[in-house]
């Protein structure tokens, strides 16, 4: 695995190509510089985010370095949202990444669009048509690559940070059966091993720019720049629609849309606060800002 510095250089080396002036990309690479500070390898741990979540609210201990990383080459007690399944085997990326409350509400709340788009832009690395739907979920020709969660954590002194956890199918072979008509992973769409400490490199080095990214966004609006403006989206909510297929899709609507789908739209935007701005079937709007959706028809 790369060390910090080198990690650094990566994702400067990544950022070449955004357009964006060479003094920009150095603040937004400072940003985001902390992802990655400190990274602790297990071979085998329950969650990645249950021991970041120790280290949060031991009292004993001095406040956590904010962009610390703690991953594993196998977890036994993973899950999802609403504690589904999540197939953890040897040869998939977990990992959990620790990240100080720092931003105003409006930006903090974009952190998890900021993690979906390092992961797609990371799997597209290998697979171009690798796609998000809303919020963060990567798809590769409908199966799930990729799934990221994401809660906020009290310290005992009041101090928040956020918990980032990531499940990243690359080498797996072999799904539960369940899990097979909807899951895939970079081997079985390529045939080809990855190399797991580049691509975790890789990873934090998007995360790196795309953290950063959502700090100049904030640092604009504070600026008083248009692309700061609340009616507008920030660069970073740009970004993940360049990388999103959810725009005009036919979908179901629920907080647990799995088991209690609520009602069916279709989905017409995002607004600058990454909320899905759908249309119900009597023409008339609704925002949503939490919650999951599933694609009923294509655009």
């Amino acid at each position: 695995m790369l060390s910090h510095g080198a990690l650094c250089r990566l994702a400067a080396e990544k950022a070449r190509d955004a357009d964006y002036n060479p003094e920009v990309k150095k603040r937004i690479l400072r940003y985001g510089a902390p992802v990655g500070s400190s990274l602790a390898h297990y071979h085998q741990l329950p969650r990645c985010m249950d021991l970041l979540r120790r280290r949060v609210r031991d009292n004993t201990a001095p406040s956590p370095a904010t962009g610390q990383v703690i991953r594993a080459d196998r977890l036994t007690g993973s899950s999802g949202r609403f504690s589904r399944s999540w197939h953890a085997p040897v040869g998939g990326l977990y990992l959990a990444l620790l990240w100080a409350d720092t931003l105003l509400p409006d930006f903090s709340r974009q952190l998890p669009f900021a993690a979906g788009i390092a992961c797609c832009e990371s799997v597209r690395e290998f697979i171009p048509a690798a796609h998000l739907q809303w919020v963060n979920d990567v798809r590769i020709e409908g199966r799930k690559i990729c799934g990221i969660l994401s809660e906020t954590v009290s310290a005992t002194d009041g101090e928040q940070f956020h918990l980032i956890g990531i499940g990243i199918n690359v080498n797996t072979r072999k799904f539960l059966l369940k899990l097979e008509p909807t899951a895939t992973s970079l081997y079985l769409t390529t045939g080809k091993e990855v190399d797991l400490d580049g691509f975790c490199a890789l990873l934090l080095a998007r995360l790196q720019w795309n953290f950063g990214l959502l700090y100049y966004s904030e640092e604009q609006f504070l600026a008083g720049d248009r692309a700061g403006n609340h009616r507008d989206k920030s660069p970073l909510l740009q970004r993940w629609q360049e990388l999103s297929d959810t725009l005009g899709r036919i979908v179901t609507y629920g907080y647990d849309v799995q088991t209690k789908p609520l009602y069916q739209a279709r989905v017409i935007d995002i607004d600058a606060a990454g909320g899905l701005v759908m249309q119900l079937p009597d023409g008339s709007k609704i925002t949503e800002y939490s919650g999951e959706i599933s694609y009923d028809t294509d655009v």
